[in-house]
């Protein structure tokens, strides 16, 4: 049939829809219950597999070759096979490595030998590498450093002829290490600390490189003169972190050197985890001695020492009690080093490789500690003092260059200790003069139990400590970490408290004070109210505020805001503070001040579970919000608007006024006007307001109509007057519509009608791309669902008195007319095609859907036949509109395009035209046939769409399908 022909039979057929039962075609889509007999299967069930294996090397046809297995292991599944290494880039992996595991093999099973052994103290013993950063960064210097290396020649020398091969190796090894102690000077000056850091990493990579070229004795000239860096003190308080520098260096040689012994043993295979002397092959042996041999040459004490120290775990390999004898020799030796600050860290660091290769040997680390506390007399002496002068140090500063050492030895001879070796030390700190370095070391390594436990013992000896030495508030502030972990008898608390405080609030300078008060905070949050810590709050910002010391400590008022959010979540009580928000006013600078308020929104939203009006909490938060919003501006990331905008929501959605909706609606109007550079507050409080509004509908529901009606009305003005400001045009959109189906609800039908044609006047300003996550992307698929939205809500929105029949959907209409649609795009007729379901819902005698108490066009034309004309004729309009799309899609060769349009029209007439009529069954047939013309139509959905009419034809009142479905015939794609 032509086109023109199409035109008029469907002005024949299109004068009225198909008329609708919606209650009967709901009760016939119901689903029928039918019995299921599961018998034995259920869906947590392993399931029975059974895999057939086929043997290799089976001849093809061969009635052998494969064997049946059944087992009641379900199928592997491909994503938990990744974790047993079983998917295929891990066996790939596998495949790709399996030509350099000969090589690497040996120091894998060393590298898994020496972490088990590592792992012989136990999880809760802190390692060293956890106070490694620690240290670099709290012992710095802005004076220049340098460094001294005198490396040798590479150049060999020939063997004396005569010698025995004993004799020559003897020799070769002492000029090597002349060589070594005696060759050219490379000195490098005016280092700062990061420079220095650079060079000694260098040194590290050195090391490595001239091992794995094989150049052991290199290796050895590098860690020898690493170690005597450490006998240099000209800039003392950078000494511990030159320590945990070079030390780096000396635990990757002491690895190198154990891991290539350890290599020598596995072959032909791998030594077990508890070997033995006998499991160690002579070559192993000779070449462990060989390293002990060159170590034990060097001159110097210092790197002899540190050296041994680091390949102390070597000594396995050659006897049973090698280990157990060396340490009480290394540690008599460390006596011969007589600057102290040496000679403690070098007892720290033979600790910690004690510690690694035999903690259970305690004895050699009491030894330490005992030399230790021999060697304070030294540090008070003239020589120390002579040094301080010339250096400029002060006496506290520099007793706290040995907290580290002494802190480390301490803590390992506290590992796992009985409680009565805390009275031991305290009995020795006594004897001491209550030394105050050894006190506050005594404090941080023992357990915080036992430390609360004698808290009141403590503060007594901290009494009667020589303050001039060591400040007592860093002696108080170890005492206070002991108690924000533990808890010390609850009447000695209080006490404990005021003792604390009756020295911290006389600590002068402003950082020293917020260091040890932070600690203390902890302490006050957990055992008291919030008296106290209004009182600890207050006395921090007498003691921050002159000279604005807080802008130094912004970390630490940070930490203070942190202790007191994880002990006190009752907002109610933490507002009610006087001095918790001028507190919060100290944090001036705005990135700090911003952080902080988020923190609190943060625990706030966590814990604040019940709706609040609590005036107290509403004015404060309000307030805190604010400082939120305030920082937004032009250089702000989306992300950051994003996050703070997620804070300020969450906080508005627990303030609820109960019934009191009026101040409900006032909160919006403030909140508004707050954070009004926050688009997603903004779209949080127009859905607030809409709640309100229906709330309000149904709690005053038949009492109050006109004060009711009032306040709707109100709700209705503040989302009209909001939704402009929206920056993005679907949120303008979305919430226009949203408004007005609320208006529907509540019988606002002016209002309703008000922003339905406000969102028909915003459609023609929608952009053809929108940002989507940062992409643009096409409106398009965006505009049509919302117009489809759009025209299921016009269904029951009554026609205006004064605009005529149909007046929104011609609206609509024209918009969609006149859009600038992309070149290529059928958006315009697709909108088209879904007007027409609408078309044909409105001319049914009762609607689908209804609004309570809202008089639709179904009661107001009452099926009138002027208004069933009107809709016939748009009708009309819309087909033909959308068969010369179709034939200007035959034109261009848009076979696909056109099979998919002609496929939605059919079924729009499927599902709403009278197809008892035979000339609109025709055209029925000609649009399917169209779709299926160019086998474009996917079959699967044709063949679903034939059952479904031949189930529906089956039907009484759709008995007629029958005859259409015989036309309807399936053409194979060509």
């Amino acid at each position: 049939r032509g086109w023109k022909e199409r035109h008029m039979l469907f002005r024949c057929v299109s004068r009225r829809s198909r008329g609708r039962n919606y209650e009967a075609e709901q009760q016939r889509c119901r689903c029928e219950a039918s019995p299921v007999e599961f018998g034995e299967y259920h869906p947590l069930k392993p399931i029975m597999v059974t895999d057939t294996k086929t043997r290799r090397g089976a001849r093809k046809g061969s009635t052998s070759s494969s064997s049946s297995s059944s087992s009641s292991v379900p199928p592997s599944d491909p994503l938990s096979s990744m974790l047993d290494g079983t998917d295929p880039l891990s066996m790939f992996a596998a495949a790709s490595g399996s030509e350099s595991h000969a090589t690497s093999h040996s120091s894998s099973l060393g590298r898994k030998k020496r972490e088990k052994e590592e792992e012989a103290v136990g999880p809760d013993f802190e390692p060293w590498s956890s106070k490694r950063g620690e240290i670099l960064s709290r012992f710095t210097t802005t004076e220049k450093l340098s460094i001294n290396l005198f490396m040798g020649s590479e150049k060999g020398k020939a063997p004396s002829p005569g010698t025995s091969a004993v004799s020559e190796k003897v020799r070769t090894r002492l000029e090597e290490l002349d060589d070594l102690e005696e060759g050219s000077q490379r000195e490098l000056l005016n280092l700062s600390q990061q420079d220095y850091a650079n060079r000694i990493e260098e040194l590290n990579q050195s090391l490595k490189e001239a091992w794995s070229s094989d150049q052991k004795v290199k290796a050895l000239k590098i860690v020898i003169q690493c170690s005597k860096l450490l006998s240099d003190t000209s800039v003392i308080q950078f000494y511990p972190s030159k320590f945990v520098l070079i030390t780096d260096i000396l635990d990757t040689f002491g690895r190198l050197v154990f891991d290539r012994i350890w290599t020598m043993c596995s072959d032909p295979r791998p030594l077990p985890d508890n070997f033995t002397v006998e499991d160690v092959n002579d070559t192993a042996k000779e070449t462990c001695l060989n390293w002990f041999f060159k170590i034990a040459s060097i001159r110097e004490l210092l790197p002899r020492l540190y050296v041994e120290a680091a390949i102390l775990k070597c000594n396995r390999f050659l006897t049973k009690s090698g280990i157990q004898e060396t340490l009480p020799r290394l540690t008599a030796m460390i006596r011969g080093i007589g600057d102290p600050l040496v000679a403690a860290y070098a007892r720290a660091y033979l600790c910690r490789i004690g510690m690694e290769v035999a903690p259970q040997l305690k004895d050699n680390l009491n030894r330490n500690f005992f030399d230790l506390l021999g060697t304070f007399r030294q540090i008070s002496g003239e020589t120390v003092r002579n040094q301080l002068v010339l250096q400029r140090v002060e006496p506290p500063e520099y007793l706290t260059l040995y907290s580290p050492a002494i802190n480390w030895i301490l803590q390992c001879i506290a590992y796992r200790a009985p409680e009565p070796l805390l009275t031991e030390m305290m009995e020795r700190c006594k004897t001491l003069g209550n030394n105050a370095l050894l006190l506050n070391s005594v404090m941080r390594a023992f357990r915080p139990e036992f430390v609360a436990a004698r808290a009141t013992d403590f503060i007594g000896m901290i009494k009667d400590c020589d303050e001039s030495g060591f400040p007592k508030h860093l002696l108080f502030g170890s005492l206070g970490r002991s108690l924000a972990c533990a808890d010390p008898p609850e009447s000695e608390r209080l006490t404990i408290l005021n003792e604390a405080w009756k020295v911290i609030t006389k600590v002068r300078s402003p950082q020293d004070y917020i260091n040890c008060a932070e600690v203390w905070v902890e302490f006050t949050c957990r055992h008291f109210t919030k008296r106290e810590v209004n009182t600890v709050l207050a006395d921090m910002i007498k003691h921050m505020t002159p000279d604005r010391a807080f802008e130094d400590a912004y970390p630490q008022l940070q930490s203070v805001i942190q202790k007191i959010l994880t002990y006190f979540h009752d907002f109610s009580v933490l507002f009610s503070m006087e001095r918790f928000l001028p507190f919060l006013d100290m944090f001036q600078k705005d990135s700090v001040r911003v952080e902080v308020c988020k923190s609190i929104m943060e625990v706030f939203i966590k814990h604040q579970v019940e709706l609040t009006r609590d005036p107290v909490i509403l004015n404060a938060m309000l307030h805190i919000c604010k400082t939120m919003h305030d920082s937004v501006n032009a250089l702000t990331l989306e992300d950051e608007k994003r996050s703070l905008s997620l804070l300020i929501i969450g906080f508005i959605r627990v303030v609820s006024f109960g019934r009191d909706f009026e101040q409900q609606l006032s909160f919006c109007v403030e909140a508004r006007a707050t954070f009004c550079n926050l688009e997603p507050v903004l779209v949080q409080l127009i859905h607030t307001v809409n709640q309100l509004a229906m709330e309000t509908r149904r709690v005053m529901r038949g009492s109050h109509s006109r004060k009711t009606a009032a306040f709707v009305r109100a709700c209705a003005a503040y989302s009209f007057i909001t939704v402009p400001s929206l920056s993005s045009i679907f949120s303008r959109l979305n919430l226009y519509l949203l408004s007005a189906q609320v208006a529907l609800a509540n019988q606002c039908l002016s209002q309703a009608d008000a922003f339905l044609k406000a969102a028909v006047g915003v459609l023609p300003e929608v952009p053809r791309s929108i940002s989507v996550e940062g992409k643009l992307r096409s409106s398009e698929s965006f505009l049509l669902d919302f117009i489809n939205n759009f025209l299921a809500t016009l269904l029951v929105v009554p026609d205006h008195p004064e605009h005529g029949v149909l007046y929104l959907v011609r609206g609509l209409l024209n918009m969609v007319q006149d859009y600038t649609w992309e070149d290529s795009s059928d958006a315009k007729v697709r909108v088209y095609i879904s007007a027409l379901p609408l078309l044909a819902a409105m001319s049914q005698e009762s609607f689908l859907y209804s609004i309570p108490e809202v008089d639709s066009n179904e009661t107001l034309y009452g099926g009138d036949p002027k208004f069933l004309s009107e809709i016939n004729k748009l009708c009309e309009t819309l087909i033909g509109q959308i068969l010369d799309h179709l034939k200007a899609l035959s034109r261009d060769d848009s076979a696909r395009r056109q099979s998919a349009l002609a496929f939605s029209l059919f079924a729009v007439l499927l599902a709403h035209g009278e197809l008892r009529n035979n000339k609109l069954s025709q055209l029925a047939v000609n649009l399917w046939n169209l779709s299926h013309k160019h086998g474009h139509c996917e079959t699967s959905m044709s063949v679903r769409t034939l059952e479904s009419i031949k189930h529906q034809a089956q039907q009484p009142d759709t008995a007629h399908l029958s005859d259409t479905v015989q036309r309807l015939a399936l053409q194979s794609r060509t």
